[in-house]
């Protein structure tokens, strides 16, 4: 079977910002733990903290998880009917 990079971009989106919420929440619980300094570097725009770059952050979040998928599904199902046996 196949992978569709639909599905994986979605599932790899979601994942990808719920991890967000979840280390935003944590920074906002522990403030001394200064998690928020990785998404200044991975996130552009990004700064600590509002409402709009909050949300800036969740949608850069999504679209790495669809960029994810359209660089590794491809190449996965290349490889996939390439060396897979037939049954």
């Amino acid at each position: 079977m196949m992978l569709n990079w639909k599905v994986v971009g979605f599932s790899l989106g979601s994942f990808f910002s719920i991890s967000y919420v979840l280390c935003v929440v944590y920074d906002l619980i522990f403030p001394g733990q200064t998690m928020y300094q990785a998404w200044i570097r991975l996130l552009p725009g990004f700064t600590w903290i509002s409402w709009g770059t909050f949300f800036l952050g969740l949608v850069e979040s999504f679209l790495y998880g669809f960029y994810f998928s359209l660089v590794f599904v491809p190449p996965y199902n290349f490889f996939k009917t390439r060396f897979e046996k037939p049954a």
